[in-house]
């Protein structure tokens, strides 16, 4: 009896103890599922000191020095000699001392320039007249000419009036021409000098795309 007893408290102890020894290890398949998640874990952590071929930073290579543009001549006369003429140009006035600005109006007929101080005299029997050109900060000296003929020009208001016209040479790259002014003031303008038809027909051609082909003051 005794050792029926005994044999049952050793079966007894030993299923305990392997119970116990059963429950305090997961299963193989829960280990397997631990160590992924600690694996995919540990791959969303960031690798601080290693960066990935894809995200290497590239050095963006220096740019090369922008070249200096090189000036290209501007074409001054035509095959057949004329000489070509921007928008806009220098042109000096002997008598006056001066160059000015002047704007090539194709449109106009006859040229003016800015005058002021006009005062009418006479001389010999014919009307003349002496002014000034005064013009931004540019003040020329005084010239005298006689008055070739006088021009009716209408105003915004209807009214007419009546202008003197002169003839003065004319000095514009190679060309040295005798041609007509209107007396007029236009200190408001942008350009002293309007350049017409009658000074450069025949001798010249007016490219508007271009300004000062003939050189700058």
């Amino acid at each position: 009896m005794n050792q029926t007893w005994k044999a049952i408290v050793v079966l007894f102890i030993g299923s305990s103890l392997m119970a116990c020894s059963t429950t305090g290890k997961p299963p193989a398949s829960d280990t397997k599922q631990q160590k992924t998640a600690n694996s995919t874990a540990n791959d969303k952590k960031p690798q601080y000191g290693h960066v990935s071929p894809s995200e290497e930073v590239v050095k963006a290579s220096p740019k090369p020095k922008p070249q200096p543009k090189k000036k290209v001549a501007k074409v001054k006369h035509t095959s057949d000699g004329k000489t070509i003429l921007g928008s806009k140009e220098w042109v000096h006035i002997p008598g006056l001392e001066e160059s000015f600005k002047a704007r090539v109006d194709s449109g106009a007929k006859t040229s003016s320039i800015s005058a002021l101080d006009i005062v009418l005299f006479e001389r010999d029997g014919k009307d003349w007249v002496k002014f000034t050109v005064v013009h931004d900060s540019v003040k020329s000296k005084e010239m005298a000419l006689p008055v070739e003929r006088w021009a009716k020009v209408r105003q915004a208001s209807s009214e007419e009036e009546v202008r003197p016209v002169v003839i003065s040479w004319v000095e514009l790259g190679d060309i040295r021409e005798k041609t007509e002014f209107t007396l007029t003031d236009r200190t408001q303008m942008d350009f002293p000098v309007i350049l017409g038809r009658n000074f450069f027909k025949d001798i010249a051609i007016v490219d508007v795309g271009q300004e000062y082909v003939q050189g700058t003051k």
